[in-house]
């Protein structure tokens, strides 16, 4: 936690340009998102203590509420964008922030009009005034070249975040797909957990559902930018970073080979039978006993392999 709040200071210094709308909040809802992220594993190991194995879900329910309820707003206040890295990571405002040096370079070199040809060219060097104005304007020009980011621009205007009426209506059906599918994305640890502490780890009505969910949210997305490609619909963009988001997520859904009740039916079987079989090399077989031990003991923890 000490880690990313200093992450957060050196990230948001003075020295960098922020682009962005002035939080509204002091501590961001991303920071917050984060430091409980770091803090859940020790949430859970002090419930089980304290409440035992059973009703230690329904302080976990609990964080993943907290944490559905920190990602809708992030959600919200972004205007309906999607949430990259589970809403760990703040979204650019525009594309600006992504400029090249030789990009920023070039835009600074690029004239800026008739007032600053006039003070370059127009002032007398023999005249004492269009000697300063002409020293100041040299002064401020390799100050530009040296620290672009000091760059003094006048304050832009706080760019109003659509409500959900006006995205549905400027979207259109994708956009009612698209917020579908990142709201499911967001509830589904929520569901899961739910369903764990009413029919425990040895059900599989808790993966399958938490399963199905994953697969109708990221389906539904898959849909929309599908339909970005072939040109059908034009109101929704998806950037870059929306589109390896959506891979992050399906990479995600390895976790579920960790998950009781696959992981004790098949998987764990598996790994034993592997150790078994490589046990008798020399390095191989201490390198594949100890890694099946890791992996046997991060399962033990729901926020090691919740994916949330």
């Amino acid at each position: 936690m000490i880690t990313t709040i200093n992450e957060y200071i050196i990230e948001t210094s003075p020295t960098e340009v922020h682009t962005r709308c002035a939080e509204s909040s002091f501590i961001p809802l991303s920071l917050c998102l984060t430091l409980l992220k770091d803090l859940e594993t020790t949430i859970e190991v002090v419930a089980e203590q304290l409440y035992g194995e059973k009703n230690k879900w329904i302080l976990i329910a609990v964080t993943e509420a907290v944490k559905a309820c920190i990602r809708l707003a992030i959600f919200r206040k972004s205007g309906y964008k999607m949430l990259l890295q589970g809403g760990e990571t703040e979204i650019a405002e525009n594309d600006s922030d992504s400029l090249s040096p030789q990009e920023t370079k070039r835009r600074l070199d690029k004239p800026r009009g008739n007032g600053e040809s006039g003070i370059s060219n127009g002032q007398n060097p023999g005249n004492l005034q269009g000697r300063a104005i002409s020293a100041l304007s040299g002064f401020g020009k390799n100050a530009i070249m040296q620290h672009p980011q000091a760059i003094m621009e006048p304050p832009s205007k706080l760019v109003e975040k659509p409500s959900l009426r006006t995205f549905l209506s400027e979207k259109g059906i994708p956009g009612g797909f698209f917020v579908t599918g990142e709201i499911l994305f967001i509830i589904r640890p929520l569901i899961y957990v739910l369903l764990m502490r009413k029919y425990g780890t040895r059900s599989w009505f808790p993966w399958c559902a938490s399963l199905a969910v994953d697969l109708i949210g990221n389906c539904i997305l898959s849909v929309t930018l599908m339909s970005q490609h072939s040109g059908k619909s034009q109101q929704l963009q998806f950037s870059d970073s929306e589109k390896d988001e959506l891979k992050r997520r399906r990479m995600l859904w390895a976790l579920y080979l960790m998950r009781d009740p696959l992981f004790t039916k098949y998987t764990r079987q598996r790994l034993e039978s592997t150790q078994r079989l490589v046990q008798p090399v020399p390095i191989l077989g201490f390198v594949a006993e100890k890694l099946i031990e890791i992996l046997i003991g991060v399962q033990t923890r729901y926020t090691y392999i919740s994916g949330s």
